[in-house]
């Protein structure tokens, strides 16, 4: 998979509320209720990160997560970084209803 460029990044990340590109990565961070609400969301989303054959680096400390994605095939940020971002985003916005 190729790496997109700083350009095309800027653009994508006009559809993701919240993100930010930094240091070669995709960035964003969530707040929950309490941390039992934020693990609920990180083990739905390993789930699908796991389906997708992508990994996020994250952390969480009791009610944040934070999350940074890049294709280290790539050394840099792909499509498939765009991809599970969405599909975090569908899993955040589940939670919040």
């Amino acid at each position: 998979m190729d790496k997109l460029s700083k350009e095309e990044i800027e653009k994508k990340l006009e559809k993701l509320k919240g993100w930010e590109y930094d240091d070669g990565a995709i960035e964003t961070s969530f707040q929950f209720d309490d941390f039992k609400d934020t693990f609920a969301v990180m083990t739905r989303i390993a789930f699908d990160c796991e389906a997708q054959g992508h990994h996020p680096d994250w952390s969480n400390v009791y009610n944040t997560l934070s999350i940074s994605l890049s294709t280290h095939d790539a050394d840099g940020v792909t499509e498939k970084d765009f991809k599970l971002a969405h599909s975090i985003e569908k899993i955040v916005e589940g939670t919040q209803d």
